[in-house]
């Protein structure tokens, strides 16, 4: 079925142009690069996966709990338009929040793939190079994944939130081939890598979970990737260079906090955007959702030498300054052993069960030789 009939509200066109620039650089040097990136895109290539085949499709998913997430975590909860709701008002506006939420990380990850892609163009060392064509592949794997779960299990897909769109759209227009790296490795992928293990580790729905750790595992390297490449390639530049990058990183960073609101989904039941915005403010929950979702951004961003003054009084602002002392490593070894756990454990489980199916085997034929026995007896 084609997206168009799925979407809540219709994008205005099925397609958005955003006008490139920037250099397609070429390096001649095959034979030289960073151990570091080299051994990073070693494991790239090692750690590539079928989404059709690693994920249990088979797995049950109620679109009007897709993710078992308590109503006490909508904006909207225990206020006057709450109270109106019938039973079925609520339970679709479970499945609206599901689809506007794993819509925009559908589109985030749509929009990873074309970076990664514009980083293979742009990035001046090969190195660089080898790992992003393997991003490249990564991201095309989980937009399928996403694109299907909205299709086959939840049957509604939002779209690209404004504020998103906005931000792809500032890195793919800037020319300097360090801004693919910067908006989107370090900003939407950080952000996003907090809003998957939100979920990750608070869903009890299997196939979300499932989907989320391997998107991670992921995640994990292309993180790792960022924070090498413009770690090294920040120590070169000047005071008033960096100052730039650290401008872009704020506007950023308050895009991705709006970006969060939902507002679209409330707007989509009848109450007013005023409303929304407002219900959103005050939305303990929503606060400190919003807040989590800084801690793979801030570390990042104080790790590749963007820390000064203006920048901090901004993450100062916005109440996550303290999230600059992460240990950014642990969590992303963490978002491996995760994936690599729930994969020992689901292979356990249908060791089990193809073990237990043997046993019955040959319990029924046991059976089955016994009774033709008694019957050959009996003649």
């Amino acid at each position: 079925m084609p997206t168009f009939d799925v979407y809540a509200d219709g994008p205005d066109a099925s397609h958005w142009e955003v006008p490139a620039s920037g250099a397609a650089r070429f390096s001649w040097e095959y034979d030289d690069g960073r151990e570091r990136l080299l051994a990073l895109y070693q494991k790239g290539k090692d750690k590539q996966w079928d989404g059709a085949k690693r994920i249990d499709w088979d797995l049950e998913v109620d679109p009007y709990d897709a993710l078992g997430t308590p109503d006490e975590a909508m904006s909207v909860y225990a206020s006057r338009y709450w109270a109106r709701m019938s039973e079925r008002d609520r339970a679709e506006l479970r499945r609206h929040y599901a689809s506007w939420q794993f819509s925009q990380f559908l589109h985030g990850e749509q929009g990873a793939m074309v970076c990664a892609a514009r980083i293979v163009e742009s990035a001046p060392d090969l190195d660089a190079k080898f790992f992003s064509a393997t991003q490249t592949m990564d991201e095309a794997r989980h937009a399928e994944i996403y694109g299907r779960f909205l299709h086959e299990k939840i049957g509604l897909v939002y779209p690209v939130d404004d504020n998103l769109q906005a931000l792809l759209g500032d890195t793919l227009r800037d020319s300097r081939w360090d801004m693919p790296y910067l908006g989107m490795q370090v900003l939407i992928e950080g952000l996003a890598l907090a809003a998957f293990g939100l979920v990750r580790d608070t869903t009890d729905k299997p196939l979300p979970r499932q989907i989320l750790a391997y998107v991670m595992q992921d995640e994990a390297r292309h993180v790792a990737f960022g924070r090498m490449a413009l770690r090294d390639y920040y120590r070169q530049l000047t005071d008033a260079e960096l100052r730039e990058r650290e401008e872009f990183v704020i506007e950023g960073c308050h895009l991705m906090r709006d970006r969060l609101r939902g507002t679209q989904v409330l707007e989509n039941f009848g109450i007013p955007r005023a409303e929304t915005e407002r219900l959103s403010e005050e939305s303990g929950g929503l606060r400190l959702f919003r807040k989590l979702l800084f801690s793979r951004i801030v570390p990042c961003v104080k790790d590749i030498g963007l820390w000064g003054r203006r920048l901090q009084q901004a993450y100062v602002d916005l109440g996550v300054l303290e999230l600059g002392d992460s240990n950014l490593d642990l969590l992303m070894n963490q978002d491996e052993e995760i994936a690599e756990r729930l994969d020992a454990e689901r292979f356990a489980a249908e060791e089990r069960e193809r073990i237990a199916e043997i046993h019955a085997t040959v319990r029924e034929g046991a059976a089955r030789d016994l009774q033709a026995d008694g019957e050959d007896r009996a003649r």
